[in-house]
């Protein structure tokens, strides 16, 4: 409980809440029914270390001790009563029975508070007062044996009347002379009627040294106990005079400058006293921590100017805990200190390989850059753009990158990001201003070239607040990022060093001027030969190291792990492979801890039982069994897929009805196809006549999936011209490619995941755009060796390749003829 000069009436004033309603003034009539209340025999002991509690009086109570805040949270939750006793000596941290003063007072729990810096405050009220007798238990907390303290009756006769009056007079004049004490509290003391509690209150809340407070509690007669308090109040009185003369001399001769400076003093000498750091001491302590940091002239110029700044400061202004939190960045900020690299590029090249199957690429990107860093020395370090589809490996590739380097890593997250403030930082002007993730993403590495992961960066939003992928530009270009500006450091700071990886799904969404700035490194998906590796080296061992298996307690063979992957997933990463595994290691486990028998081993039928019914059929994506219907290859931001394009014809005017869920430009691509397919009706030998008596109706399933892109042109083309010759497409067989009006083939994106996608369906001949070869030759071997490829530039040859000689059934009937409307 924090002293003021004279009294710490707030601590006395009515608390007022929902809960909650007392007023410490009290009667005569409530002064005795107090006093006639049962004291218990026993009592749980709150020592306390800077105050004395008196009857009747309420004041809060900051709890620290582990054992008070015990007895306090434990009392609340019962009758609320506890024995109050302070200590013999302040100093002692965890004090037992007998450095205990032997006089104390009942005190009742009115309110249980925690505070917002976490402390708890318990408000309580003083009842009665009582002598300890002895110890009954001093674990968790302190129970005493208890007897009431006996007063001994007074007469109120003259004498004491005119000391109780002259006690309020000398009280009043002490409320008057005290800057500190507010005027309402000479009303609370004209409106108190108990003597008794009127010494009590003026006890608890005046100037006085703890010594003399118990003394007071410990007499046993009032007329003593009052005289005492006179005496106290005496000199107090005397003491403001003294300094209110001495004040009124010298407060013409300081100006505003030696008055802060007296006040800090004052301030300075109270943070010493209750333990704290005074502001010397932290000023010193920062100056310290300068001298032992590397930074450039600039940064230490700069920083000695602030520092000078929180020196002429007042530690009570609210500028001042900014300007300290500024300062403690820049001191937290690693300039120019960085980690060593390790060179070692053939261990580099064995952690990539352990860590993560595949992704030749971006591993040999890394090798390369670490060899000429090797040589070079001071290298800018690139930006790396990883793209792929989910559940590749993009994002825990930063980790092992930087394993492999020696490196920090730190990890950013952009996705839903809209504040341009996130990446710059807001200006330490605002209130609750913030360096940005940069920044402290950097101060958390503690270095200043980590592996730095800008995962999702396709994500970035942008609103009202400004366009952070903008903000980026600076932070992602070897050129500029040298000098990135936080608008919260208010100082250059160099990113150079930095090795940034960003991720992303898809490049569309990527601002262009800030896709240019780096260097895209294409991660594809898996086929199912990888995706059986990683399962075997990745999956199954680090489930089995989540759900607490042995190696002996699960067993998974190669084509037990295929059909998981064929008939349970349908993606290019292995993330929903990984859910599966889990779920088999699951139901192992809980064999095991029911002590069920099963064969380490499982079957098919173990998969089966645990993951249910195959969710994928593969031969509905094998081959199309009537004229009309083709098979596509769509490329998805989860890699690639196959769609189908079904078309059918019925009798009617020529209408073209186009249904699934399909963009623009797929709806151009039908309107495209059917323009061509009359253009050159003769040419596939059909009868124009058809156009005109027949519907045409293109479908793409599923119908709730959004589908939009050129790539469909081709399969658009060849499914109209198998509906209007009645040649149905040949078994598995796919296409892709865009075409024009003209019947040229024109090359799409994309290719890789569309080639996975078709190995999944076990397509066995794809026809693409001529110009796609150098996709192909790109591509590993060992994933197109089942795969033969056909290169066309017109559509001719798409049709030449696609389509059966014979046909399914008789020609189309040209007699059908619509029936005239008659109004």
């Amino acid at each position: 409980m924090s002293k003021q000069d004279i009294f710490d009436f707030n601590s006395a004033m009515p608390i007022i809440n929902e809960d909650t309603e007392f007023f410490p003034l009290m009667s005569q009539q409530d002064e005795e029914e107090m006093n006639n209340e049962e004291t218990p025999e026993t009592l749980a002991i709150l020592p306390l270390r800077n105050t004395v509690l008196f009857p009747g009086v309420v004041i809060p109570i900051t709890v620290g001790r582990d054992k008070s805040i015990k007895l306090i949270k434990e009392a609340y939750k019962g009758n609320k009563i506890i024995g109050v006793v302070s200590q013999k000596d302040v100093s002692i941290e965890d004090p037992t029975f007998e450095q205990l003063n032997t006089v104390g007072t009942v005190a009742n729990i009115i309110k249980l508070l925690q505070m917002p810096d976490g402390n708890t405050t318990v408000i309580i009220q003083g009842k009665q007062r009582f002598s300890l007798i002895e110890e009954v238990q001093n674990e968790p907390y302190i129970k005493a044996v208890v007897r009431k303290f006996e007063e001994q009756k007074h007469k109120a006769d003259k004498e004491f009347k005119t000391l109780i009056a002259s006690i309020r007079e000398m009280s009043s004049q002490i409320i008057q002379l005290s800057p500190n004490i507010p005027s309402e509290a000479s009303i609370a003391l004209k409106n108190i009627e108990s003597n008794s509690f009127l010494i009590n209150f003026i006890s608890s809340n005046m100037n006085a040294e703890m010594a003399d407070k118990q003394k007071i509690l410990e007499m046993d007669k009032l007329q003593d106990r009052a005289q005492k308090v006179m005496e106290l109040l005496m000199v107090e009185l005397q003491m403001l005079e003294l300094r209110n003369q001495i004040q009124s001399k010298v407060r013409t001769d300081l100006d505003k400058q030696q008055r802060d400076y007296f006040l800090n003093q004052q301030l300075k000498t109270i943070q010493e006293e209750l333990g704290g750091n005074s502001a010397d001491l932290e000023f010193d302590a920062l100056q310290e921590r300068a001298k032992k940091k590397k930074w450039a002239k600039a940064v230490d110029e700069h920083f000695d100017k602030e520092l000078d700044k929180l020196g002429r400061m007042n530690p009570a202004a609210p500028d001042y805990s900014i300007q300290l939190n500024y300062l403690e960045l820049l001191l937290d900020l690693p300039w120019s200190e960085f980690t060593k690299d390790n060179f070692d590029l053939k261990r580099a090249q064995r952690i990539l390989d352990k860590d993560h199957f595949g992704l030749e690429k971006v591993k040999q990107r890394i090798i390369e850059y670490l060899a000429v860093l090797k040589l070079k020395r001071d290298m800018k370090a690139p930006i790396l753009c990883l793209v792929g589809p989910p559940g590749v490996g993009k994002t825990s590739l930063g980790k092992s990158i930087a394993k492999a380097l020696g490196r920090k890593y730190v990890r950013m997250a952009l996705g839903g990001i809209r504040d341009e403030a996130e990446i710059r930082g807001h200006r330490k002007t605002y209130i609750g201003a913030m360096p940005g993730r940069i920044i402290s993403s950097i101060k958390k590495a503690g270095a200043d070239n980590p592996v730095f992961v800008l995962d999702e960066i396709d994500k970035v939003g942008t609103d009202h607040r400004g366009d952070p992928s903008s903000a980026l530009l600076e932070v992602l270009d070897p050129e500029q990022n040298s000098a990135f500006y936080d608008h919260y450091v208010e100082m250059d700071y160099d990113l150079s060093n930095i090795l940034f990886i960003a991720t992303a799904n898809s490049l569309s969404t990527i601002q262009p001027a800030l896709l240019d700035r780096m260097e895209i490194i294409e991660v594809n998906g898996y086929t199912i030969e990888e995706k059986i590796e990683i399962a075997k080296k990745y999956l199954l061992p680090k489930q089995k190291e989540n759900h607490g298996l042995q190696n002996k307690d699960i067993n998974l063979k190669t084509s037990l792990i295929e059909k998981v992957i064929e008939d349970y997933t349908r993606e290019s990463g292995v993330r929903g492979l990984e859910k599966k595994i889990g779920s088999l290691v699951r139901g192992v486990a809980t064999k095991i801890a029911m002590e069920e028998a099963y064969d380490v081993n499982l079957n098919i039928a173990d998969v089966e039982r645990i993951l249910g019914a195959p969710i994928y059929d593969k031969d509905l994506y094998e081959g199309n069994e009537v004229a009309g219907v083709v098979t596509g290859l769509a490329w998805t931001s989860v890699g690639g897929d196959i769609l189908f394009i079904e078309s059918s014809l019925s009798p009617g005017k020529g209408k073209l009805t186009l249904t699934g869920n399909l963009g623009d430009v797929m709806k151009e691509s039908a309107v495209i196809a059917l323009a061509y397919l009359r253009a050159h009706a003769s040419e596939f030998g059909i009868d124009y006549s058809l156009f005109d008596n027949w519907d045409v109706h293109v479908h793409v399933p599923a119908g709730a999936t959004p589908k939009d892109g050129p790539s469909a042109g081709v399969t658009m083309l060849t499914a109209l011209t198998s509906a209007f010759t009645q040649r149905k497409v040949k078994q598995h067989l796919a296409m892709t490619g865009e075409i024009t009006l003209r019947g040229k083939v024109l090359p799409v994106g994309g290719i890789k995941e569309k080639i996975l996608a078709a190995k999944r369906a076990n397509i066995k001949e794809i026809i693409l755009c001529k110009s796609n070869r150098k996709d192909i030759l790109e591509i590993k071997e060992s994933y197109v060796k089942d795969l033969t490829f056909h290169y066309v530039t017109e559509m001719s040859e798409v049709i030449e390749l696609a389509l059966t000689k014979n046909k399914v059934k008789k020609p189309l009937d040209l007699s059908i003829k619509v029936a005239p409307i008659v109004n």
